[in-house]
């Protein structure tokens, strides 16, 4: 991404001299991105599948329910995902600012009791009849919109100026001090955590990215310290065997279940720790279902899923930064790093590498908000490749053109 870096700094030179680097080299027809998500959202519905089983036929007198609630989802998803497909680029760029304001007043509309609903003592959803929506998923991909637009728009004051690179970032964290209160510190942490990427590739100057990791820090030690139900989960997470029946109960439930799998697994719906010891199984544990059920290799294999698709939007977004597409560029790192991260928490979670948060692995988990913003995020991800692609045959074909005039 170094190249990202110092092309922003000259972001101002012709885009036709920065076309003339050797894109047409990179292969654009993405059918390896394409192929791996839906593979990805296969694979996730069959382990949702597997996992609630027990769960849903004691509770909702169908083995089923959340297989098939999973599958309607990402239906749902790959309706509007194919509407976002044929929404060009400049579209988003253009109502990025209106995105993150509507993100805000869901955020505050979230928090009105009789419109948000409360579960577990979290004040996440609304509620509108058949589903509930969870605002924080959508606010995710808005806030790499907004972001990569501002960037776009305003990129030589974020790199010369405080007020420049402090303003999108106030926004952003108002948003995540809206989430902390419901309380979501995980997507509060994802969101800010991306958009701190972001400014740091944009070329903000490395003083204020330490100046603001150190707040965030301290922000982050206060949020814990100040919080008994946080410092419990914390206290857990360091040695979850100390209370394995109370606060250490998820985690040790969830490295049984690792443990258990080994290098193969138990086999594809032989998990024992699913059968009402380990809590959320089909949600936040599902990796650990999935390494129970099929082993080490199991788990390298989505971990190679994952893998696939963060690197090939960090190289999308090398080849828009080569057409001097900026902002396609910034969409395709806000949702690489977005899906990286959020996959990396999950599972050192799971692992317990990482303190207990309510984050799900990006479609994979069971969730009908989760499901619909993903398919939408891959479809504006794959309309990136979509216009680097057609930008990089009409600058072939001119270059073609000119080359035979000359002759002639």
């Amino acid at each position: 991404m170094s190249t990202l870096v110092s092309k922003v700094a000259t972001s101002r030179s012709p885009i036709s001299m920065q076309l003339a680097s050797p894109v047409s080299s990179y292969k654009f027809s993405d059918h390896a991105l394409l192929v791996s998500i839906l593979v990805l959202g296969l694979f996730g519905a069959a382990m949702i599948g597997s996992a609630s089983m027990a769960f849903a036929a004691e509770n909702y007198g169908n083995p089923f329910f959340f297989l098939t609630r999973q599958l309607f989802f990402l239906g749902i998803g790959c309706f509007f995902g194919v509407l976002t497909f044929r929404l060009p680029l400049a579209v988003w760029e253009k109502y990025g600012p209106h995105l993150i304001i509507t993100s805000l007043v869901f955020l505050l509309l979230v928090l009105i009791p009789g419109i948000g609903k409360e579960v577990n003592g979290s004040r996440r959803w609304i509620d509108v009849g058949l589903f509930t929506i969870q605002v924080s998923e959508t606010v995710k991909l808005f806030v790499i919109v907004y972001l990569a637009g501002y960037l776009v728009r305003r990129g030589y004051l974020v790199q010369t100026t405080f007020g420049g690179f402090f303003r999108p970032l106030a926004l952003i964290c108002v948003a995540g001090g809206l989430l902390l209160v419901e309380p979501d510190f995980g997507a509060a942490f994802v969101i800010v955590t991306t958009a701190v990427i972001m400014l740091l590739v944009a070329g903000v100057r490395f003083s204020q990215f330490l100046a603001i990791a150190a707040a965030l820090g301290s922000v982050g030690s206060i949020l814990i310290l100040t919080s008994p139900y946080r410092l419990r989960r914390f206290a857990s997470f360091l040695n979850p065997f100390d209370d394995p029946f109370g606060a250490g109960f998820q985690l040790t439930q969830s490295l049984i279940a690792i443990g258990s799998g080994g290098l193969t697994g138990t086999g594809f719906g032989s998990s024992v720790q699913k059968l009402f010891y380990l809590p959320e199984a089909h949600t936040d544990f599902l990796f650990a279902v999935l390494c129970e059920e099929l082993g080490m290799l199991g788990a390298l294999f989505l971990i190679s899923l994952y893998c696939f698709i963060v690197w090939r939007c960090f190289r999308l977004a090398k080849i828009a930064d080569e057409q001097g597409n900026r902002f396609a560029g910034f969409v395709a790192l806000g949702i690489g790093s977005w899906i990286g991260l959020q996959s990396f928490i999950n599972m050192g979670v799971n692992l317990g590498i990482l303190p207990t948060k309510g984050i799900t692995l990006p479609l994979m988990s069971y969730g009908g908000s989760s499901a619909v913003v993903f398919a939408i995020t891959f479809s504006l991800l794959l309309r990136v490749e979509w216009e680097l692609r057609q930008n990089a045959h009409l600058a072939l074909h001119a270059r073609e053109s000119k080359t035979t005039g000359g002759v002639s």
